[in-house]
């Protein structure tokens, strides 16, 4: 009697497959998009309560700096600076320091091997992470320039274009930001680098520019939110130019795209560490 191996019959149950068919089939892969959203109110929800206080720190730095500086600087351009460098501050404390610092600590303690772990574009963790921290700045920027329109007598006929400004400024900090926290080798690094990075902000930023010597004039010009307060200060005047405006708004939107891409950039380096 001949034997013949069960796994040859037609009918047989234990027939061999192919081997493509054999393989588990993956699931689609996770749109940039979708995923974008989901992080983002995963951030926003988490951070809430304890970005709440910060923002609260963040606002009242920047109107006690107005109120300092109101019985320093004159009336007129050197104003329109202290106020649009103070609201913009405010992105910059929260975009620049706070997500440094939050880089920094989710690199040291191994939580980036939990977003390595999700089906989630390296792009949309950054960004929805930046995107929470930059919501944050919308309340205190806004009362911010409010206050300091009141304090110094400046018109707010043009205080909509913060909608452009802090969304825009507010990406260029952020990915800085979140490539110094990944960047850093160490998390006090990091924090270090967001405060000097905030500190930067704070002296470039709000001082009047023309009070500043010619090397301090090019290196604000480096910075991501000196175009912000150029585009903010700027419409205070009766009248705005608007292509100065959006000139400086499309400085800070293509700088927010590379330092983005460098966050992410530096998101994939540290997680495949």
């Amino acid at each position: 009697m001949s034997v013949v191996p069960a796994d040859v019959l037609p009918g047989s149950a234990l027939a061999v497959e192919e081997p493509a068919a054999c393989a588990a089939e993956l699931g689609p892969r996770a749109r940039l998009l979708p995923s974008l959203a989901a992080v983002y109110r995963a951030q926003l929800s988490r951070a809430r309560v304890a970005r709440i206080p910060l923002l609260f720190v963040a606002t009242f730095q920047s109107v006690g700096i107005m109120i300092l500086m109101r019985g320093v600087v004159d009336d007129g351009a050197e104003a329109q600076a202290v106020v649009a460098g103070s609201s913009v501050l405010v992105v910059a404390f929260v975009a620049l320091n706070l997500l440094a610092q939050y880089f920094g600590q989710l690199r040291a303690s191994g939580g980036l091997d939990h977003y390595a772990t999700l089906p989630v574009p390296p792009a949309a963790v950054v960004l929805g992470a930046a995107g929470a921290y930059a919501s944050f700045t919308v309340p205190g920027t806004v009362v911010t320039a409010l206050f300091g329109c009141v304090l110094f007598g400046l018109p707010m006929a043009h205080l909509w274009v913060l909608m452009a400004v802090i969304p825009l400024a507010g990406a260029a900090l952020a990915g800085l930001g979140a490539a110094l926290g990944l960047l850093a080798p160490r998390p006090e690094l990091a924090t270090l680098l967001g405060q000097l990075g905030m500190s930067a902000a704070l002296l470039l930023g709000v001082l009047p520019a023309d009070r500043m010597p010619e090397v301090v004039r090019f290196t604000r010009d480096l910075l991501p939110s000196t175009y912000g307060v150029e585009a903010f200060a700027r419409t205070f005047g009766p009248h705005p130019d608007w292509a100065f405006v959006l000139g400086d708004l499309a400085v800070c939107g293509v700088v927010g795209v590379v330092s983005l891409a460098v966050a992410t950039w530096a998101y994939r380096r540290a997680a495949v560490r």
